[in-house]
């Protein structure tokens, strides 16, 4: 029994076609699992803002300052509420919680209102920068003007990551040790 030409060509063009069918099937009826950050990962990544805001010491602050090392960012108003606390709180005991990679990486807290941080609340978070806006200015949003949100900015300046303001600090810790494990700069 012969095969015919096209019974051949239908077979060898089947063949091809079968992963194709297979995955477009996978992919529609099977959910990929989760990932294992616990951050969202912004894609893609922004440069941090470069923006002129006054530092605590009067002097003009700006982000490429901060360029080779990792940066936490996190913002509200300078009065500081509870919630505003307990974010710096969170920053803080993450970045102590990374031991000797403590310091590669830098906290800035950027008071997104006309009111400067008290210095009573500033001298609880030694070593952090505190940034606020000039008279007149208006920030735009992300990363500089989002309360909910801590975001983590990379050695070359991208904001590529954001936690929740009111995050788990074990899952944060342990995705910033994958981070600087991985990162051959910072």
């Amino acid at each position: 029994m012969a095969i015919s030409a096209r019974a051949k060509l239908l077979a060898l063009g089947g063949l091809f076609a079968l992963p194709i069918v297979a995955s477009v099937l996978a992919y529609n009826f099977w959910p990929a699992q989760s990932t294992a950050n616990y951050g969202e990962l912004l894609l893609p990544p922004a440069l941090a803002p470069e923006i002129d805001l006054a530092g605590d010491d009067g002097k003009p602050f700006r982000f490429s300052a901060l360029r080779g090392k990792w940066v936490l960012i996190a913002s509200d108003s300078g009065a500081c509420p509870e919630a505003c606390l307990a974010k710096l709180v969170l920053v803080r005991q993450v970045r102590l919680a990374l031991g000797r990679n403590a310091m590669r990486v830098d906290r800035v807290y950027v008071a997104d209102d006309l009111r400067a941080l008290d210095r009573a609340t500033l001298a609880a978070f030694p070593g952090m920068l505190v940034a606020s806006v000039p008279p007149g200015m208006t920030l735009p949003s992300m990363p500089v003007n989002d309360r909910a949100h801590i975001y983590l900015v990379d050695p070359n300046g991208n904001v590529m990551m954001r936690f929740p303001a009111q995050g788990d600090p074990r899952r944060m810790l342990k995705d910033l040790e994958r981070l600087l494990k991985a990162s051959q700069i910072g």
